[in-house]
C-alpha cells in the first residue's frame, strides 16, 4: 500500500427517513452517556467507475469528496466483517490532485476494472449533521449522521435524486451499541435503507453481489467444474490488492487460488474443451511462478528470523540472512506488482470469466459430477500411490529417494485439490482422500522448506565472507534444519 495512503474498517447503519424527521436524543443508549454539540458540513463528492459500473457491480465505490472532517479520495470494498466494508483513504495534501484517480487506488481495484478505464459516473451533494454519542466515561463510540442529499447520475440516460437518510457508524463502540441503535432509530420512524449505497441510489441501480454459479440439484461435471472455477477466481480477485500491499498470508492465499484454478483445468480434462482450458492453465502456471518467487522468500525469512532468535548471532550473519533476504524480497514483490500491471494478467483474467460465463464443453461436460470427480480424485490418488511405492526403489535419505519425497510431496498436493474441489457434493470418500494427501502436503511440506533452507545456508556459507562466529552459527542452522526435515519426513512415514 502507498505510504499515502490508509485503511480502517466502517461499520455502520443506514436508514431511509422522511425529509424533515427530527433526530430522537441519543444520550440514552448508553447508560450515564451523553452527545456531543451538533456540527453541519457540506460535502461534495464525485464518484468514479467504468462505463459498465463494474466496480458497482463488485460492491465497490470509489469517490473524491470535499468537505467535512475526512475530505480526500475514498474506497470502499466488502469485508469479512459483518456489517462492515473496508475503507481505503488518500487525503488531499498526500496526492495532490492532477484531473485522474491516484495511483494508489487504482492499483487496488486494477483485477476488477482490469482494461477498463475509470470515468465519473455520479455527483452527489451532501448536507450532514454530525453528532457524536459519548459513553459514560467520555468516550466517543459512534457518530450518527442527518443527511439530505442530492444526487445527479453523469451516466447515459441519468437524472438527478434527492432523499434523506441516517446513518449511524462505530467509531469505538461495539455490537451491542449497533444493535441497540437499530432498535432506538427504528422507533424513531427510520426505515431500513432501500440502497446499500449513495451510488446505487444515485445511478439507479441495486449493484448485485457476486456470486458463483450455484450447483444444482443433480450437478453435472460442468456444473461443478464452473462453480468451482468461479469460486476461486473471486479468490484470486479479492487477493490482488492484498497481496500488493504485501498483506500478511496475501500472497499464499493468492497463489493457492490460481493452484486451485489450475488443478481443475487439469483434473477435469474432459470437461471443458481442451483448446479453451489448455492456454488459461499455462497462463495460471506463470502467474503462480511469479507468487511463488514472492512467497517463497517470504517465507525464507520468517524460517530466518526464527532460527536466528534463538542464536546469539554476530552482525553479519543477521546482515545476511535477514537483512539480505529483505531485499530480495522487495525485489521479488516489485516484479509480482509489475506483473499483476501488465495487460497479460488482467487478459487472463478476461479469458477466466469467459470461461466461467461461456464454456467450451469438452466429452465428459454432462456427465453426472458425482462420476467424473470420483474418477478424478480416483486418478490422482492413484498417482500419489505409485509415487509412494516408487520410493521403495531407492536407498532411504539418497539423493533419489529424497528426490522421490518431492515427487510424492506435488502428487499430494495435486491429490487434495482435487479432493476439495468435490466439497460441494459431500462425499465422504472423496473427503478421505482428501484429508489423507493434505496430511503429506503438509509433512513433506515442511521437509521441503527445510531442504530449500539447508541449501540457501551451504550458498551463504561458501560464497560469503563471514567471520567465524558466524560460520559456527550457521552449523548450527543447518543442523537444527535437518533435525526438523527429519522430524517431519518420520511424521509422513507414521501415516501408512
Amino acid at each position: 500500500m502507498s505510504p499515502a495512503a490508509h485503511e480502517s474498517l466502517e461499520i455502520e447503519l443506514k436508514f431511509d427517513v422522511d425529509a424533515g424527521l427530527p433526530a430522537p436524543d441519543l444520550s440514552g443508549l448508553v447508560p450515564d452517556g451523553r452527545v456531543g454539540e451538533p456540527q453541519t458540513y457540506l460535502l461534495e463528492a464525485t464518484y468514479y467507475d467504468t462505463e459498465d459500473t463494474v466496480l458497482a457491480v463488485n460492491r465497490t465505490t470509489l469517490r473524491r469528496r470535499s468537505g467535512g472532517t475526512d475530505g480526500g479520495w475514498h474506497l470502499k470494498r466488502p469485508s469479512t466483517v459483518k456489517a462492515a466494508r473496508r475503507e481505503l483513504a488518500v487525503d488531499f495534501d498526500e496526492v495532490p490532485y492532477d484531473g485522474g484517480v491516484p495511483a494508489a487506488l487504482t492499483e487496488q481495484v486494477a483485477a476488477i476494472v482490469r482494461t477498463g478505464t475509470l470515468v465519473p459516473v455520479a455527483t452527489i451533494t451532501t448536507d450532514r449533521t454530525v453528532t457524536s454519542v459519548f459513553d459514560g466515561d467520555g468516550r466517543e463510540i459512534a457518530v450518527f449522521c442527518e443527511d439530505v442529499v442530492s444526487a445527479e447520475s453523469l451516466l447515459p440516460g441519468g437524472g438527478v435524486n434527492r432523499w434523506a437518510e441516517w446513518e449511524f457508524e462505530l467509531v469505538d463502540g461495539d455490537a451491542t451499541i449497533l444493535k441497540r441503535a437499530k432498535a432506538y432509530l427504528k422507533d424513531a420512524g427510520a426505515r431500513k435503507a432501500s440502497s446499500t449505497s449513495k451510488l446505487a441510489r444515485a445511478i439507479g441501480s441495486q449493484p448485485a453481489d457476486v456470486h458463483r454459479p450455484a450447483l444444482p440439484k443433480k450437478p453435472t461435471a460442468l456444473d461443478l467444474v464452473i462453480s468451482d472455477l468461479a469460486a476461486h477466481r473471486d479468490a484470486l480477485v479479492a487477493y490482488d490488492p492484498l497481496a500488493r500491499d504485501d498483506a500478511p498470508d496475501a500472497v499464499h492465499q493468492m497463489r493457492v487460488a490460481a493452484r486451485k484454478l489450475r488443478s481443475i483445468l487439469t483434473s477435469y480434462p474432459q470437461v471443458l474443451a481442451p483448446e479453451a482450458a489448455a492456454p488459461i492453465s499455462e497462463e495460471l502456471r506463470l502467474l503462480g511462478k511469479v507468487l511463488g518467487d514472492v512467497r517463497d522468500l517470504e517465507v525464507q525469512l520468517e524460517t530466518n528470523e526464527l532460527l536466528l532468535a534463538r542464536e546469539n548471532a554476530p552482525e553479519d550473519l543477521v546482515a545476511v540472512l535477514v537483512d539480505g533476504e529483505r531485499v530480495r524480497h522487495e525485489r521479488a514483490l516489485k516484479s509480482m506488482r509489475f506483473a499483476l500491471s501488465t495487460h497479460r494478467y488482467l487478459t487472463l483474467l478476461n479469458d477466466l470469466d469467459r470461461l466461467i460465463a461461456e464454456p467450451v464443453k469438452g466429452p465428459d461436460a454432462d456427465r453426472p459430477a458425482r462420476d467424473v470427480a470420483a474418477e478424478a480424485v480416483a486418478a490422482s490418488y492413484k498417482r500419489l500411490r505409485k509415487a509412494q511405492k516408487g520410493l521403495r526403489d531407492h536407498e532411504v535419505w539418497s539423493h533419489d529417494w529424497v528426490e522421490q519425497l518431492h515427487t510424492i510431496r506435488k502428487r499430494a498436493k495435486a491429490a487434495r485439490y482435487t479432493a476439495e474441489s468435490t466439497e460441494a457434493l459431500r462425499r465422504a470418500s472423496l473427503h478421505k482422500v482428501g484429508h489423507y494427501a493434505k496430511q503429506i502436503q503438509t509433512h513433506l511440506g515442511v521437509f521441503n522448506d527445510t531442504a530449500v533452507n539447508r541449501a540457501r545456508l551451504l550458498a551463504v556459507g561458501g560464497n560469503t565472507p563471514l567471520s567465524p562466529q558466524a560460520h559456527f552459527v550457521l552449523g548450527r542452522l543447518d543442523a537444527r534444519e535437518e533435525a526438523r526435515g527429519r522430524k517431519a519426513v518420520k511424521a509422513y512415514r507414521r501415516l501408512d
